[in-house]
């Protein structure tokens, strides 16, 4: 059990060996093309831990190359997108249409819901999101594959009628279940070595991931000296005892962007949309990119290079002005 001092700091290797194992449960942080914990991402694909299930709000980059590269075997999902450079995930799209993954949707509410009735210890959340759409009735995993998995709800979702009315005829409300994932994995700006955790800009889901989850791996920009972190402790977002181990990895989300610190690499993100059309096309990018370096600054080494002045974040915007974003 964490007790909120001791010394969580370890490496990104010995805490995907530790954490992530085989058939088990995971969530990643970020959004989109925003802090996706992709120096993580790239470590399971290097140790190549296969059969994840995955949980996923709105991921995007991290999520995309843990499908394509097999790591990932089912999916409960809302969104899976890189804004405009794919506006649905490229391997997650090419994984479905082939079936070669399970895949379970529910709205984008749901899924923050089921976060947040995870972190809260409440069995299910009620809801009215989904109504009237097929989400209610298209199942991803059916009743016989549901009893395999002693982690799955037996149900998808449950609908019902509002109890506390008494209108006829009464109206319906969605629930939806609780997840709990094995593993949480985030990127922050800043931890401290005993795991409290600041992430400055939007959040998304990443706290109630992380609370919800059984275990959490922050990688950060930064290691806060003890004691920093309980200055202004209103702009922490996770308390020490809710993580268990923390990882130093400058540019840990890059290729996506990390607020205030840099910007999303268009012109990598432009490259992988072209290279991942084909599945061949992506075992080279991961061969070239991810198995023939030993970690993540080899990577964004290779990918971005004295590019790397370019993405740099403006101080006082949080975004880099020198980005062409169109």
């Amino acid at each position: 059990m964490n007790t909120g001092t001791e010394n969580k700091v370890i490496s990104l290797s010995q805490a995907i060996h530790q954490y992530v194992t085989k058939d088990c449960h995971i969530s990643i942080g970020g959004f989109t093309v925003s802090r996706n914990p992709m120096a993580a991402v790239h470590e399971i694909i290097r140790q190549k831990i296969r059969g994840l299930h995955i949980y996923a709000h709105s991921n995007g980059q991290g999520l995309d190359e843990l499908i394509g590269a097999g790591c990932i075997d089912r999916v409960e999902i809302a969104y899976s997108g890189n804004g405009r450079f794919a506006p649905t995930c490229i391997c997650f799209k090419r994984y479905v249409i082939e079936n070669k993954i399970m895949v379970e949707d529910y709205t984008n509410f749901q899924m923050a819901l089921r976060f947040l009735a995870g972190a809260m210890g409440a069995p299910f959340l009620p809801t009215y999101s989904s109504l009237g759409t097929d989400i209610i009735e298209k199942w991803g995993f059916n009743p016989s594959f549901r009893k395999e998995d002693a982690k799955l709800p037996n149900q998808k979702l449950i609908l019902m009628d509002d109890p506390f009315s008494d209108t006829e005829p009464r109206e319906k409300i969605v629930l939806v279940p609780a997840i709990h994932p094995d593993v949480t994995i985030l990127h922050a700006q800043t931890a401290d070595a005993a795991g409290t955790t600041r992430i400055d800009g939007l959040t998304f889901s990443d706290v109630d991931q992380a609370k919800a989850a059984r275990h959490v791996i922050v990688t950060c920009e930064e290691i806060a000296a003890p004691g920093v972190l309980n200055q202004a402790p209103q702009n922490n977002q996770l308390p020490s005892f809710c993580v268990d181990a923390v990882v130093h990895v400058p540019f840990g989300a890059y290729p996506t962007a990390c607020y205030g610190q840099y910007d999303y690499d268009v012109q990598f993100l432009n490259w992988y949309k072209e290279t991942a059309a084909d599945q061949q096309g992506f075992d080279s990018f991961i061969s070239d990119y991810i198995l023939s370096t030993t970690d993540h600054s080899q990577v964004v080494e290779k990918a971005c290079g004295p590019r790397i002045s370019q993405i740099i974040a403006d101080p006082e915007t949080g975004y880099s002005d020198r980005v062409k974003r169109k």
